[in-house]
């Protein structure tokens, strides 16, 4: 199958099959306050998230980055992990018109790759991988990154609200579409090592993988007063600690 990005390979496939059938799950759901908002950018930012898989999806054996939910001004408009919208556009080369959710909270507009806020959750992330490995061709060689929850949750305030706390019986449905998508992206992938961005991606994968060795770096975000105090040298101890060898500085554009 022939794309703007050349052809697409079989595990880019395979990836697009998952998150479809993962997105049309999660979209049968429903929430209750303090929820009053939810996003689904694997809907309508979907051209960006094809395009993310499309380029990036293929090859085995790499190491596993999951998160654990779409920020506002991150996926949320850009449809893309960790999706600030300078890095993705960029960095990762990708930019493509973004829809509007059915319901959209004042306070959250979605402006797609017209968005003037910087998420900086993201732009630690990509801003760390492009000057330790120079390209974002030469990054996903070694690794690849999703959601664990692709849904966008916010209280009628605009507060952001995470998955973990919402509403038992609310937060076990979603687990239970999750969980299913994670074993398969998984078991398509054959990750060489699966790390969560924070505690909450560290668990979840552990209870749905039934697996003791999910490893764990320190979430970007700058509600972490440890983030805040260099996240970037941080994981990268925290790499090296794991046995996951990272390409020198001085050789990351050879």
């Amino acid at each position: 199958m022939a794309t703007r990005y050349g052809t697409m390979s079989t595990m880019s496939k395979r990836l697009i099959t998952i998150t479809r059938e993962l997105s049309k799950g999660v979209d049968t759901l429903s929430f209750s306050e303090p929820v009053a908002f939810v996003y689904n950018p694997l809907k309508y930012a979907w051209k960006s998230h094809r395009s993310f898989l499309q380029k990036y999806g293929g090859g085995k054996g790499r190491v596993l980055l999951i998160g654990m939910n779409p920020g506002p001004w991150g996926m949320a408009q850009t449809g893309v992990p960790f999706g600030e919208v300078a890095n993705v556009h960029a960095f990762l080369g990708i930019e493509e018109p973004v829809k509007q959710p059915e319901l959209v909270h004042p306070k959250r507009p979605i402006q797609g790759f017209d968005c003037p806020r910087s998420e900086v959750s993201g732009r630690r992330v990509w801003e760390w991988a492009r000057k330790r490995y120079g390209s974002a061709e030469r990054f996903f060689e070694n690794f690849f990154i999703l959601n664990y929850c692709p849904l966008c949750f916010m209280e009628e305030g605009g507060k952001n609200r995470t998955p973990d706390k919402l509403k038992p019986e609310e937060r076990d449905a979603v687990f239970q579409v999750c969980d299913v998508a994670l074993r398969k992206f998984v078991k398509a992938l054959e990750p060489s090592k699966i790390v969560g961005i924070g505690g909450f991606a560290k668990k979840r994968a552990m209870k749905t993988l039934e697996r003791d060795d999910i490893e764990t770096i320190l979430h970007p975000s700058p509600a972490s007063p440890i983030a805040n105090r260099g996240w970037a040298p941080q994981i990268e101890k925290q790499f090296e600690a794991m046995g996951v060898l990272l390409p020198q500085l001085n050789d990351n554009l050879n």
